[in-house]
């Protein structure tokens, strides 16, 4: 019986998303006769760029061992601070650059927290998460952020007429995460720390500032995501993003990444992404409250992880 479900978490492990990928295409083409309709599937690429840009900087995180609990909220205030600087100074660029720097900045005090005074990187993160929600409710009066017009075509404009520029932004993204992390040496360091953090520094890698790259870089995207996300609201809205950082997360988990480090592809976080996004869609077109979408999403992290905890187990016992 132990063998079975041995046998089976090593399948999902292999072909698990993809069933559930088409499952849920499936049943989505069931309950909305217009869902395979192109418009429709580029609808839900865009509604799930955000949290797959956050996603690639989690996927870093978690196959090295590492997580940012932070990530909504810094997304959020990315947004909200790109609003203000583009509102005070009228200037689009400066604007961006804000919230990519902010972004890279709350990344790199998580790395710093983690390395330096050596803080697991939930309670780091979790800590940042409260700084950030403070200074962003300071920052606005807990109002939005609007007369950013100017910066409206990077959430709407769509690119030869069809696919709008945050679905772009997403998958270059994916694509180049996807490249570091398989063809560049920090991308090995990236799952060494993950599958052995002792045998990595006993092969002289230097962890911590490693570490420190990871968070900056993951930061550096979540800013990316804040600044698409206020470009598609049109303002910088500071009771939007939080939550996402689970959001993206889950997919992550959903597509194969390893809790446990040292296992996970970026392709595999954008399908974990695509199936939270179909959930989501299936759930409101049945107009599932919120509430229970939130237990479906626990109890797919749970799924995930005790899976992945079967199948490392799996590996052991070899």
């Amino acid at each position: 019986m132990k063998e079975n479900k041995k046998s089976a978490a090593l399948f999902y492990r292999k072909y698990g998303i993809v069933l559930i990928l088409v499952l849920l295409f499936a049943a989505s083409a069931l309950v909305n006769h217009n869902f395979l309709k192109p418009k429709n599937l580029i609808n839900i690429l865009t509604q799930i760029s955000v949290v797959t840009i956050i996603a690639c900087g989690e996927e870093m995180l978690i196959v090295s061992g590492l997580i940012d609990l932070s990530a909504g909220l810094v997304c959020t205030g990315s947004a909200c601070f790109s609003a203000g600087v583009l509102v005070s100074t009228g200037s689009v660029p400066l604007a961006v650059c804000t919230g990519l720097a902010f972004g890279a900045l709350c990344g790199w005090v998580n790395g710093f927290l983690v390395t330096h005074f050596k803080l697991q990187a939930f309670i780091a993160t979790l800590a940042t998460t409260n700084v950030v929600k403070g200074a962003v409710q300071l920052f606005t009066n807990g109002q939005a952020v609007s007369g950013v017009e100017k910066i409206e075509w990077l959430g709407h404009y769509k690119i030869f007429g069809f696919v709008p520029v945050p679905v772009v932004i997403m998958l270059v993204c994916v694509l180049l995460i996807d490249m570091l992390m398989r063809h560049t040496s920090l991308g090995l360091l990236i799952y060494a720390i993950g599958g052995n953090e002792q045998t990595a520094i006993a092969s002289g890698i230097n962890t911590r500032r490693t570490k420190r790259i990871i968070f900056t870089l993951s930061g550096f995207l979540t800013g990316l995501a804040g600044v698409v996300l206020m470009a598609r609201l049109v303002a910088g809205m500071p009771s939007v993003g939080s939550g996402y950082e689970f959001d993206a997360i889950t997919a992550v988990v959903i597509g194969g990444t390893s809790f446990l480090g040292g296992i996970g592809t970026v392709t595999g976080a954008l399908i974990g992404s695509i199936i939270v996004g179909l959930i989501n869609n299936i759930l409101n077109l049945l107009h599932v409250s919120t509430q229970y979408q939130l237990i479906v999403k626990g109890v797919l992290i749970a799924g995930a992880v005790i899976i992945d905890t079967m199948t490392k187990e799996d590996k052991k016992s070899r």
